[in-house]
This record gives structure tokens, sequence and C-alpha cells, in this order.
């Protein structure tokens, strides 16, 4: 039998690498897509996905204390405000004039 610290942290360590993992997918979306509104879905999705992860995996390795109820509140702000962010910035691009990119022929995207 193991004991249940090293589980605890194997644990919280799977989820920050997960998380860790996530935001790096979403900092090379944000510089391969072409244009706002395709970069702007990675930095919204995989932020909120790789915050969720590492919150988390933070909440397990501290076990169940004030700092786990802090941080859940923090997860819980995040899951609101993140994707609530991204769809303003893209909502106020689109009011702005800013239009999608379109390919031309002949030429690889930028």
């Amino acid at each position: 039998m193991t004991e249940p610290g090293l589980v605890r942290t194997a644990v919280s360590a799977v989820l920050l690498v997960l998380g860790c993992l996530a935001m790096l997918s979403a900092s090379v979306g944000i510089l391969r897509f072409p244009d706002f509104y395709s970069r702007i879905h990675p930095a919204g999705k995989a932020d909120t996905l790789g915050i969720t992860f590492v919150l988390t995996g933070l909440m397990v390795r501290e076990g169940f204390t004030l700092v786990s109820l802090k941080l859940l509140i923090i997860l819980v702000f995040m899951l609101i405000a993140s994707p609530t962010a991204t769809h303003a910035l893209a909502k106020s691009a689109y009011i702005a004039g800013l239009g999608h990119w379109k390919k031309e022929k002949g030429k690889d995207a930028p």
C-alpha cells in the first residue's frame, strides 16, 4: 500500500502538468493562427482549462484547508470571468469592424 501523501502528491503533479500543457498549447495556438478571432479561441479555451487544472492540482496538494477554499473561490471566479472576457473582446472587435481573415489564392497564411 502507498502512503496517502504520496498519492496526493502524484495526483496534484499530474494535474499541474496537464494545466501547464494546456497553457502551452494555448500559447502555440496564439502564435500559429492567422487572425484575431482564431487567436482568441485558444487564448480563451485552453487558458481556462489550464487554470482549472492548475488550481485543482493546488487544491489537491493543499488538502481540505482554508487555502483550498480560497483556491476554489478563485477557480469559480476564473471560470466565469475568462469566457466572459473572451466574448467581450470578440464582440468589441466585431463592433469596431475588425474583419475575418481570408486566404488569398496563391499565398500562404501570414
